[in-house]
């Protein structure tokens, strides 16, 4: 017998997810030839310099991306970056998962927090929780069994991160830890599938990251759970002999934390690593980067 009381998720009373407001439709992405902004880096040129090396000596370029990049609008880069084979192999957090599927469902996400925790009704919208149905059902890892049901049923797949990494045979991998996504509050939530769908993207992350050797490693916007993946990824990959001692570690974010700074630039990129920080919205960072490691492939 347990000793202490539990909440039963049978109880939690969920709602359709188009009685939502949204803060992001695709009407609001960022288009790939929207008007560039006057904005410059010469840290931001100097990544560009180290992508476009490592695709043309065929490296694995990883990008981790927060949720927030997905919020911002700007899937479309990471998508056109996916189908050119410039980047290798992404991946999300719990949340970023969620904004991608719900984007590919309805073409809209990111609710009004502030309105709905008033009467409890945040993250309650039922058609999200089809994610719980999809890892539940699915023998696949986490980011392929989503990507493959957004790519074969959604009507808005085309600007889904993990329904064109799934179309393009490209990793994609989603890290959840428990308690975290509003879809672990839906009575349909299984916390064994979830484990076991994520853990299995734990192993193909850390396949990746044991070919990192002379790549490039991305952290564009996960504050905590993407650097603390990658440590420990990056540890495995030691530990299994991969050395990995020549690499390009580049944290892009709004605001300087202590994880991506230690965990992706500092403690990996020792030595022969590069380490690259820019700190400023990713509404600048993302299209600019893009348009210039296109321009050093001569793709532009």
């Amino acid at each position: 017998m347990n000793r202490h009381s539990k909440f039963d998720p049978k109880r939690v009373k969920l709602h359709p997810i188009r009685e939502r407001r949204y803060k992001i439709s695709v009407d609001d992405f960022v288009r790939l030839d929207s008007c560039v902004s006057p904005f410059a880096s010469k840290t931001l040129d100097r990544l560009a310099e180290r992508i476009a090396k490592g695709h043309r000596e065929r490296r694995i370029i990883i990008a981790m991306l927060g949720a927030h990049v997905i919020k911002c609008g700007l899937s479309l880069f990471i998508i056109d970056l996916l189908e050119r084979k410039i980047i290798s192999h992404v991946a999300l957090n719990g949340a970023g998962a969620i904004h991608d599927f719900e984007i590919g469902l309805i073409g809209a996400t990111s609710e009004y927090v502030e309105e709905t925790l008033v009467d409890g009704s945040f993250g309650m919208a039922q058609e999200t929780g089809i994610i719980n149905d999809i890892v539940r059902l699915q023998s696949d890892g986490f980011g392929a069994s989503v990507g493959k049901y957004i790519e074969e049923n959604l009507a808005h797949r085309r600007f889904s991160i993990l329904a064109n990494a799934y179309r393009l045979r490209i990793p994609a991998t989603v890290h959840v830890a428990i308690g975290t996504d509003i879809i672990h509050q839906h009575p349909n939530f299984d916390g064994a599938a979830t484990g076991r769908a994520t853990y299995e993207d734990f192993k193909i992350f850390v396949s990746s990251v044991t070919q990192l050797e002379g790549g490039v490693i991305l952290n564009i916007g996960s504050a905590v759970m993407l650097p603390e993946v990658f440590l420990k990824a990056f540890s495995i990959a030691r530990n299994l002999g991969h050395q990995i001692t020549t690499l390009t570690a580049a944290n892009l974010d709004m605001i300087d934390h202590y994880r991506p700074r230690v965990n992706v630039l500092e403690r990996p990129a020792k030595g022969r690593g590069e380490k690259l920080n820019v700190i400023e919205r990713h509404e600048k960072t993302i299209p600019y980067l893009y348009r210039r490691v296109l321009e050093k492939l001569s793709l532009a």
